[in-house]
């Protein structure tokens, strides 16, 4: 009997597995509504839907860096029913004090894409430069307000490399992702913000934003005459780096399934455009690759987090 029970058990299983997916999926983002973590998400799981032949339904959930989201996600039942995007703070939250998790404790599925930060204010300031932005704020030290996507966010180091850098004070203002950061500059209740330039795209195209420089080895295809910082004689380069992620323990059929229509996804004409369209660079991963990327940026993370922040 007991052989009899294990046997349908695993006939049970089996069929369960050819079965999968056979209900709608649950995707947690990180960050609000309209930033890029949030655009990415929606734009790969409206073409991988259309794949696994379920719905996908996208859910904000926002706070603490993202790490209040991964937690979800860590914690969720590892059925291949819930996952999630995981942005370059899930190498971060632990330095941070946020949470007790790293990169180690999910199933990653793939890195998508990489994205510097750039340092944008209002096309109606005064400053047309990066230097002139710095020798202002040397000036005025303590008073410059910049918006990030939250405390100890990608953002958030990104000006804080940037004082560092310039030798510079500046007033950090956290909200719970870029978007709304975005949307404070636009309504002029900050000075500047350190986000992507995903994210200003709209505001820069409308003539209500201007970007002076952008932290990243090499200039944004999305806006070429920008200079790199380096370029400008500050060595500051800072980007954000997107993928996706499970709870530990899928099923290696589940994982594959989910890996080979992501993958297929992320491939599309459609999801590669989104990219390039929005100067995010196309930087795939296969789940082993981006775990050991993943441990490599934790444990950079963990050593140069609580300096920067004086911890």
């Amino acid at each position: 009997m007991r052989r009899l029970l294990v046997v349908l058990s695993l006939v049970l299983a089996t069929l369960l597995l050819a079965a999968y997916p056979d209900k709608p999926i649950t995707f947690i983002i990180q960050a609000a509504p309209g930033g890029a973590s949030d655009m990415v998400s929606r734009t790969i799981t409206a073409i991988a839907q259309e794949i696994l032949k379920v719905p996908i339904n996208c859910t904000n959930i926002t706070g603490a860096a993202g790490a209040i989201a991964m937690k979800r996600l860590q914690t969720s039942k590892p059925d291949g029913y819930t996952m999630g995007y995981v942005p370059v703070e899930l190498s971060m939250v632990k330095a941070l004090g946020y949470a007790d998790f790293g990169p180690e404790d999910f199933d990653l599925l793939m890195r998508i894409m990489v994205i510097p930060a750039a340092l944008t204010v209002r096309a109606d300031s005064p400053w047309k430069t990066a230097q002139q932005f710095i020798e202002y704020v040397k000036t005025r030290p303590g008073t410059v307000t910049v918006g990030n996507s939250g405390p100890g966010s990608i953002w958030h180091i990104a000006a804080l490399s940037l004082e560092k850098a310039a030798g510079i004070k500046l007033v950090h203002v956290p909200f719970d992702g870029a978007a709304p950061a975005v949307a404070a500059l636009l309504g002029g209740h900050i000075t500047a913000v350190t986000v992507s330039p995903t994210e200003v795209k709209a505001g820069v195209e409308s003539g209500q934003l201007r970007i002076l420089a952008v932290m990243s080895d090499e200039r944004t295809p999305l806006f070429p005459d920008v200079p790199t910082m380096k370029e400008l004689g500050y060595d500051v380069s800072i980007a954000a780096w997107g993928g996706l992620a499970l709870p530990k323990g899928v099923d290696p059929e589940v994982y594959k399934t989910l890996a080979d229509a992501f993958k297929k996804a992320y491939e599309s004409e459609t999801f590669q455009k989104f990219l390039l369209d929005r100067g995010m660079t196309p930087a795939y991963l296969d789940g082993q690759k981006f775990k050991e990327f993943a441990i490599a940026q934790y444990n950079m993370f963990m050593e140069f987090i609580p300096k920067a922040l004086g911890k």
